[in-house]
């Protein structure tokens, strides 16, 4: 029966969290929109429509919303070429599909995003499938990013893990049925995304690939 490894992507293997924050800033201020950096921060993560309503509530003009979403995107493609992937990512997705997992990236970003993040990545080799909220009704936090995700590869929820580092990863894999590890990388403080349901928390890829054999990899193998 197959097993999935599923992985958020910005915050998680790429080191982007903070340029979002920055460019989702300067699209809000450009739009006269005062938004502190700490907020958007906890709302990285979420569809860019989510993230609008998260942050400028429910009352705000839906109108202004491609618009927003449009300058944020602008403002980080800028940083395309340049995209850091985190340490041991790359080595992390190898190892899992050599051990027989099926690799899928469970994303929020769009298509030219998604794909200069995997060529930060370099490791097409070894990922299944991607999985964006472009391809369901519901971004995370709803769990259909996830079941999209193990329908991809075929794979159950049971013995499957959703690797991520924001709460909204840690309640869609809850949601979903499927086991939740947390990594600190993305900026998301412990407590937060133990009580948003991770199992097991890392620093980062390479502190998750040091303890695979320990991991809830090895407990749902």
């Amino acid at each position: 029966m197959n097993r999935a490894a599923l992985f958020d992507v910005d915050g998680t293997l790429v080191d982007t969290n903070h340029l979002h924050v920055v460019c989702w800033w300067e699209a809000l201020r450009q739009a006269g929109h005062d938004v502190p950096t700490h907020a958007i921060h906890r709302a990285v993560g979420l569809p860019g429509e989510d993230l609008l309503a998260h942050l400028l509530g429910e009352g705000r003009d839906p109108s202004r919303d491609e618009a927003l979403s449009a300058a944020h995107a602008t403002l980080y493609a800028t940083y395309f070429d340049r995209l850091p992937a985190f340490d041991s990512a790359a080595e992390l997705l190898r190892e899992l599909d050599r051990r027989g997992r099926r690799v899928v990236l469970v994303t929020s970003a769009k298509d030219n995003e998604l794909d200069a993040l995997r060529r930060a990545l370099a490791a097409d080799d070894s990922i299944s499938a991607t999985a964006s909220s472009d391809d369901v009704s519901e971004g995370k936090p709803a769990p259909e990013p996830v079941r999209h995700a193990l329908s991809l590869v075929g794979a159950p929820a049971p013995g499957s893990v959703f690797v991520g580092d924001t709460v909204w990863d840690m309640e869609a894999g809850t949601r979903a049925g499927v086991t939740c590890v947390g990594l600190l990388c993305g900026g998301i403080p412990r407590a937060d995304l133990e009580e948003a349901g991770a199992h097991a928390i890392y620093r980062d890829p390479a502190d998750l690939l040091a303890h695979l054999d320990t991991s809830p990899f090895a407990d749902t193998a």
